[in-house]
């Protein structure tokens, strides 16, 4: 859908209805677009334990303060 200004003081229930759409609007000011509003994707809710990093280190090679020292090192040895 494309909005001039004017329309997104006036039509506004228009677009809010696009966006209940999943359509996006272009906003046009003096015939060039100047944006696009995008509808918000809902936030999907995810478990802790559901996310792929949760238990990366289930079995881990170093301990915890080997693996920090490893992190913490400088880039380059000399």
């Amino acid at each position: 859908m494309k909005a001039s200004i004017v329309d997104l003081r006036y039509k506004t229930s228009d677009i809010l209805k696009a966006l209940d759409r999943n359509e996006s609007v272009t906003v046009l000011y003096h015939g060039k677009i100047k944006g696009i509003i995008k509808p918000a994707r809902e936030k999907s809710v995810l478990k802790v334990k559901d996310h792929p990093f949760f238990g990366m280190h289930r079995n881990p090679k170093e301990t915890v303060l080997g693996e920090l020292d490893n992190l913490r090192k400088p880039r380059h040895d000399l």
